[in-house]
């Protein structure tokens, strides 16, 4: 008689992870990674890469109270989202290794479909 055994995924998801909710309007993004090379082919150095303004939308709050009918207003924006951002949106935080921004929804400049 064999016993079976549980093995987890080999790659987990970090998202799955994640242990952070987001409140009311805000939404959880992971930055996408910078170019290593140009168009043409040239590698650059890590001080002159910029930071991407797009990434992944990994979770979201329940969305923005109405404050005369006391109703949640919800997000337009969901978890899996690919999204463009201004420069300096959001607030940076590091979770499990991981540099991840939260922001407010009204910081979404677009969703790429």
């Amino acid at each position: 008689m064999t016993t079976a055994t549980k093995n987890p995924p080999k790659s987990a998801s970090k998202a799955s992870k994640l242990n952070v909710r987001p409140l009311h309007d805000k939404i959880i993004v992971r930055r996408d990674e910078p170019e290593s090379r140009t168009s043409t082919g040239i590698y650059l150095p890590e001080s002159s890469k910029d930071k991407p303004k797009q990434g992944t939308v990994l979770s979201v709050g329940d969305g923005a109270l109405n404050h005369d009918t006391g109703e949640r207003i919800p997000l337009t924006i969901k978890a899996g989202d690919k999204v463009i951002f201004t420069s300096y949106a959001g607030t940076e935080l590091k979770l499990n290794d991981e540099e991840l921004l939260i922001m407010s929804e009204d910081e979404i400049l677009a969703v790429i479909d």
